[in-house]
């Protein structure tokens, strides 16, 4: 009978073990920034410091989906998961749309989480074009916007705060070369992953690693 209770630790304990690491501090790895970085040098009590700035996203105002006017601030202490599409897309922006409704329901009930989805084609998709679009793809209120403006805010915010490639082609019907990612991004602006917005595995990471991003902040406070 002691043998067996032996036996039975033996094999019990290491699991047990595991379990709690997995679900304790090292649930998660920390997840890396991208971006350029710049020294920031700074003087305290006569000692000089130098510290590294972070690419953060630059600040919009664009219109919604409900004909309101949206700025960065709608980001503002939350998650955000960002995408560009165009509504009249047949190729990628469906499957990422698709995707996207996944990630609303997996992650949308915390109350710490937005999705923006960028139009690459104001010109036609209007607010009253993208409530259409977010109607058929039962985008919640508050949590998930399709945001339109001016060409150039727009564009410009693609290439320069969130690095992606959203520029016109050549022709008419589907003539933007625009990418199929969707882009992490923390509370405090900075690209934390970026993941192909057509593959479901990578959209699983995307979830996995929203759940990092929350366990950390949840370490943090």
């Amino acid at each position: 009978m002691k043998k067996i209770l032996l036996l039975s630790l033996i094999l019990i304990v290491p699991a047990v073990a595991y379990l709690v690491l997995q679900t304790g501090q090292n649930a998660y790895d920390p997840l890396p920034i991208y971006g350029p970085r710049d020294p920031v040098v700074s003087t305290v009590n006569g000692v000089t410091k130098v510290d590294t700035a972070y690419h953060t996203v630059g600040s919009f105002s664009l219109l919604s989906q409900d004909s309101a006017v949206i700025t960065q601030d709608i980001a503002r202490g939350k998650i955000s998961v960002v995408d560009f599409f165009f509504s009249t897309c047949t190729t990628i922006c469906p499957k990422m749309s698709n995707q996207l409704m996944r990630v609303q329901t997996t992650c949308g009930d915390g109350g710490d989480l937005v999705l923006l989805s960028f139009t690459v084609d104001p010109q036609n998709d209007t607010p009253s074009r993208l409530k259409q679009y977010a109607d058929k793809h039962n985008a919640r209120p508050g949590l998930w916007y399709f945001l339109t403006g001016p060409k150039d805010s727009i564009y410009q915010l693609a290439r320069d705060s969130y690095f992606l490639n959203a520029m016109e082609g050549q022709g008419g019907g589907e003539a933007f070369l625009h990418s199929e990612s969707f882009l992490l991004i923390d509370k405090e602006g900075r690209i934390r992953g970026i993941y192909d917005g057509t593959d479901h595995f990578e959209v699983k990471k995307l979830i996995e690693d929203i759940a990092a991003l929350r366990y950390a902040y949840s370490q943090a406070s």
